[in-house]
């Protein structure tokens, strides 16, 4: 799998999602398999650079190469600058975002509302690209099928990106009205297929190795992204890829490598954040992590009222040790230690 000049170690990418695939998130998902990872979307807007939440969205201090920096905005010189300020500080490729389809981005014109002004699209991925054209960066483009179902547009976008020089394109098969209901539609990731010479990354309701394989066989992508399934469950990208090279399930993990990979997530996750924001901004990953775990009902809510990350990684440390090491983390409930 080759995007520009980059070669990739495999055809399994995680997916950009805005509070979740964080720094310390995508070194964890590299680390357990992961091929790619696309940074969270970032803004456009000059204005925002300096930031909190902007300014550790571009911090890619230790990440494996090649970094990639999705950005957000509707504005085409706007977005070629940001490009060039991220080139600079390590991104070393650049993806577009024309697939939010979240209300306030969408507000701005920007995300999947892009996909009603083909116009503005060409000049926005013209703009970028030419940019990037003499750092050798290649451009990416993360899209929808289209605004709704009346009006997909997937093939003319794709089509269009193709010719002015995107180098990958990855598709969610739902349009930006679906948000995130019914079922993705493979059908249009295979038309686009079709049309394309271009790598094509599928997206959307892939959980699982076997779902990979027929979404990769049915559609002809060259590689697949996965976004909500990996949330508190990093180890479907090794899972995956062991499964599409060797056609064969590899076990779960034990309850010993849950407790370890979600210690060692979070000491990296408090170390980025820090005291206040990383203890809060944990809570979501830890009850991804353990929504089935025996008795995580009665315990989970706990872990929310705890303000110190010390004691907040205590209490996992704590109650994971109760539990077999060497068992299998499966959803039905075993025998805890006394």
């Amino acid at each position: 799998m080759h995007i520009g000049s980059w070669s990739l170690p495999n055809q399994v990418f995680v997916a950009p999602m805005a509070g979740v695939t964080d720094r310390p998130y995508r070194k964890l998902c590299k680390r357990l398999g992961a091929g790619h990872a696309v940074s969270e979307m970032a803004a456009s807007n000059p204005k925002l650079w300096d930031s909190v939440k902007t300014s550790r969205r571009l911090d890619h201090n230790g990440e494996i190469d090649p970094v990639t920096v999705q950005l957000a905005g509707s504005d085409p010189a706007m977005l070629a600058e940001a490009a060039v300020y991220n080139i600079h500080r390590g991104a070393r490729i650049i993806d577009i975002n024309m697939g939010c389809p979240v209300k306030k981005v969408c507000r701005e014109a920007a995300g999947s509302a892009l996909l009603r002004n083909e116009a503005l699209v060409i000049r926005i991925l013209q703009a970028v690209v030419a940019a990037c054209r003499p750092f050798d960066v290649p451009v990416t483009l993360k899209t929808r099928t289209g605004w709704d179902t009346a009006s997909r547009n997937a093939v003319r976008i794709a089509q269009l990106a193709q010719d002015t020089g995107i180098a990958a394109l990855t598709l969610h098969g739902r349009t930006r009205c679906d948000l995130y209901k019914g079922h993705a539609e493979y059908d249009t990731i295979r038309a686009v297929r079709e049309v394309l010479d271009i790598p094509l990354i599928a997206n959307g309701d892939i959980d699982s190795p076997a779902k990979a394989r027929f979404v990769l066989d049915y559609t002809g992508a060259d590689a697949i992204m996965i976004g909500r399934a990996a949330q508190g469950r990093p180890w479907i990208f090794r899972e995956v890829h062991h499964y599409l090279t060797h056609g064969k399930a590899l076990p779960p993990p034990t309850y010993g490598e849950l407790r370890t990979v979600l210690l060692d997530h979070l000491e990296d996750h408090y170390q980025f954040y820090g005291e206040d924001t990383g203890v809060r901004s944990a809570r979501k990953h830890i009850g991804w992590y353990l929504a089935s775990m025996p008795d995580a009902h009665e315990w989970l809510p706990a872990i929310k009222q705890v303000t110190s990350t010390a004691e907040q990684s205590r209490m996992l440390d704590t109650w994971l040790s109760h539990y077999p090491p060497d068992a299998p983390y499966i959803t039905e409930p075993i025998q805890a230690a006394a």
